[in-house]
């Protein structure tokens, strides 16, 4: 019995798997700030950042050929080897969710992949001096980029606005929050989606079914799209929580800046085929903006904690891949890739459970910020945590009090 389309079947569906976690682990990105300040609900956030990213997955295919030939040397490697790394970089995007702490898709991916490759066909197959220039470079550069974008405008948005009445103010960065957020999902949907087109052609490729010159099926970009745009409606609100509370307190002139300046960079990257990590574009954003007004504001704590895990993600995911192939082949065949989707789906299972002891949703994501552990839930003798206000712009002065005279 042959049993390479069942084989491709399963890493079919790793892949959509992966493309699942990533929306949902990349819905900060888009609309986080909007949800802090308010300009958008929750629900209505999430919703409107899953259809933007379904539709941004169709502009452009430059990032999935990238990720399809510029990584690794598809002759040397395998189905299994795909399917290794589409674990550990699922399973990366877990760990992370789980712990409420934004990390980069883009690498859990790549160090999946790179890592099971590595074990398979050793170091002659990675793409080394490619996968620098495209990748390693891109997200080294982007943080900081973001940042200088981000903290020059939102220095130029306050100047702008400080004549401007509030009402007319309120009203204009509320709408232009809208539409930033808006782009920055289209922009997320043009870069992000294309990584799971990119693998699956990969894997198509290496089965034989279609060519290495041949285009990203049809049906290949519709099914990225819709798991990644499924992902971004369930809603990452572990995610949205840090980077909207836990960075630094965002207001609403902040929040266009940040949101103007990742689309900007997110886009540019995305016409250029970087696979660019739109987290770390946003994050970079998002301390861009902070610091610009108020470096003692920004949280560097929480900031640490995620640049540890940025640190980390190439070789743990790498390590994930390498161990998951190791399996496999122990196992031997389509049994032991079979096998290893099981204890995949079930350490995802795992994982969604023990977040859902502590759950963070639309109802509580603004509550006040206290630590970088979640927000306790009512009941059991535990107070929910009252929610912080959103500060002023621009707060009415306190009248002085009058001084009382002696008769």
């Amino acid at each position: 019995m042959d049993v390479g389309p069942l084989l491709l079947a399963i890493v079919v569906a790793m892949a959509l798997a992966f493309a699942f976690t990533n929306g949902f682990l990349d819905t900060a990105n888009a609309m986080a700030t909007s949800i802090v300040t308010r300009a958008l609900p929750p629900r209505l956030a999430v919703t409107l950042a899953a259809v933007l990213n379904f539709l941004g997955a169709f502009i452009s295919l430059k990032v999935a050929a990238t990720i399809a030939e510029g990584i690794v040397i598809g002759d040397a490697i395998t189905l299994t080897v795909v399917f290794a790394g589409l674990v550990g970089g699922m399973m990366w995007n877990l760990v992370t969710w789980y712990l409420c702490l934004p990390s980069s898709s883009s690498h859990a991916l790549i160090g999946g992949v790179v890592g099971a490759t590595l074990v398979s066909a050793g170091s002659s197959a990675v793409r080394g001096t490619t996968a620098v220039a495209s990748i390693l470079v891109p997200a080294v550069l982007a943080p900081l980029l973001a940042m200088l974008a981000a903290g020059g405008g939102t220095w130029l948005i306050y100047r702008i606005i400080r004549n401007v009445s509030p009402r007319i103010r309120s009203r204009g960065i509320r709408v232009g929050q809208i539409g930033s957020a808006s782009l920055v999902s289209l922009a997320h949907g043009s870069n992000d989606a294309q990584k799971t087109m990119g693998v699956i052609t990969l894997a198509l490729i290496v089965q034989g079914t279609i060519r290495n010159e041949a285009s990203v099926p049809t049906w290949v970009i519709v099914s990225s799209a819709t798991a990644m745009a499924l992902g971004t409606y369930v809603g990452g609100w572990r995610i949205i929580r840090t980077m909207g509370k836990g960075v630094t307190t965002i207001r609403s002139p902040q929040g266009f800046a940040v949101e103007a300046s990742s689309a900007a960079l997110i886009l540019a990257a995305s016409n250029a085929g970087f696979p660019l990590s739109t987290t770390q574009v946003c994050c970079g954003s998002i301390l861009g903006a902070g610091v610009s007004r108020r470096p003692s504001g920004v949280r560097w704590g929480v900031v640490a904690r995620i640049a540890v895990v940025w640190l980390l993600t190439v070789p743990a995911s790498g390590l994930v891949g390498a161990v998951t192939w190791k399996a496999t082949q122990f196992i031997g065949g389509f049994p032991g890739v079979a096998v290893m989707f099981l204890v995949a789906l079930t350490f995802a299972l795992g994982i969604y459970v023990a977040a859902d002891r502590m759950p963070v949703n639309a109802s509580n994501v603004n509550l006040t910020w206290t630590s970088c552990s979640l927000p306790r839930r009512a009941g059991f003798g535990i107070p929910a945590q009252a929610e912080e206000p959103t500060p002023a712009e621009n707060p009415p002065p306190v009248p002085a009090r009058r001084k009382r005279t002696a008769r």
